[in-house]
């Protein structure tokens, strides 16, 4: 969806990515515009070095490009539609500096600005990492919907930064204000964070698991997973396999220990969970592996790929949809040569089967409980 976001500094239209016009959701909500408007009105001076953290879809980045600000995202999908809504308004990318998560942060911080995320671990993994470049000096106000901010949320700047507050509500949204103290003492950064694999999981039992912070699960193995580790297909020989949405990588390295001759491909748009997907295989498997950040098989030779493993995720930034599940199935199809096949589980209520059954022709129930199935689709 394409809709005009109107700020103190002029409008702008922004998009998610990438672009659908079937999609109706907005690529801002009342939670930026609050930020941009208490900026304005408060006149905050937007000089030295700003940082923009957690900006969804480079709402924030793209209203303050003048100011020449640095976006810290876990996002790959949320750094293009930055880039995309940056020409959209006419601002030189080049005056803004794009960085992931696992970049080294700005050494000084003069205004910090943080979209609160949907993960309290990926908020305190970023406080963590940005508070040595924040000084007395500097501006810290957070932005969020008032159920994305929690108590914990506030005692997490309070820990890291220093005193807090927070704004009245606004149109269900709220700010947060923090006030660095440079005497705050520090607990180490928790992230990334290690556990070992339970036995019973197939060829992953008691393999150590890396997970860095705001991966799905991160201090454990999730019910879904363990059910398909439970139910692998068997891999033989020098096939091609994707682990698509890949998570902490157990399911493509389960693959890669089960067949020590396979490829792995392991993709996700997550920054933070392709470095967990390499760390946690190179802490079990030592053989041909390819680590992408990316909108899922978008990049991947089509008919390159023998299989495809997939555990979907169906919210988007809070919003329950079904657009990313499609999306990725038809990049499978797309990517599988044919006889290739995608095994997907999901939860059973989410009706995976039709839309399977609508790109591929087939679909086949190869296990399921009273909570998931695991389903099999081949490219004809």
């Amino acid at each position: 969806m394409n809709d005009r976001m109107t700020t103190p500094w002029g409008e702008y239209a922004l998009a998610r990515f990438p672009e659908d016009p079937r999609d109706r959701l907005r690529a801002w909500d009342a939670a930026d515009t609050y930020l941009l408007r208490h900026l304005a009105e408060s006149g905050t001076p937007l000089t030295g070095s700003v940082v923009v953290v957690g900006d969804r879809w480079g709402a924030l980045t793209t209203a303050l490009s003048a100011h020449r600000p640095t976006q810290i995202t876990d996002s790959f999908l949320g750094q293009e539609a930055t880039r995309a809504n940056l020409a959209r308004a006419g601002a030189e990318e080049a005056g803004v500096r794009l960085l992931t998560t696992q970049d080294a942060p700005p050494g000084r911080i003069d205004v910090l600005l943080v979209r609160v995320p949907k993960s309290l671990a990926l908020l305190e993994d970023q406080l963590h990492r940005l508070a040595p470049g924040v000084h007395e000096g500097t501006v810290v106000v957070g932005t969020g919907m008032v159920k994305e901010i929690h108590t914990s949320t506030l005692h997490l700047f309070e820990r890291i930064i220093g005193p807090t507050r927070t704004s009245l509500a606004e149109k269900k949204a709220r700010l947060i204000f923090s006030t660095p103290y440079p005497g705050i003492a520090r607990e180490a950064n928790p992230w990334p964070y290690s556990y070992r694999l339970p036995d019973g999981v197939g060829p992953v039992s008691g393999r150590t698991v890396v997970n860095h912070a705001g991966v799905f699960c991160a201090d454990r193995l999730d019910i879904g997973t363990r059910f398909f580790l439970q139910h692998l297909p068997r891999s033989r020989g020098a096939e091609r396999v994707a682990d698509l949405g890949c998570g902490n990588g157990v399911l493509g390295t389960a693959v890669a220990l089960a067949n020590p001759e396979a490829e792995v491909l392991f993709v996700d748009e997550s920054y933070q969970a392709v470095a967990s997907a390499e760390a946690t295989y190179r802490a079990n498997a030592d053989g041909r592996a390819e680590f992408q950040v990316g909108d899922g098989l978008a990049d991947v030779p089509a008919g390159s790929v023998d299989l495809v493993l997939n555990n979907p995720p169906f919210h988007s930034h809070m919003a329950t949809t079904d657009t990313t599940a499609w999306r990725m199935f038809a990049g499978a199809r797309r990517a599988l040569r044919p006889g290739g096949e995608l095994w997907v589980i999901g939860n059973r209520h989410l009706g995976y089967h039709l839309k399977l059954r609508r790109l591929f022709g087939n679909s086949e129930l190869v296990a399921g409980d009273a909570k998931f199935v695991i389903l099999r689709a081949v490219r004809k």
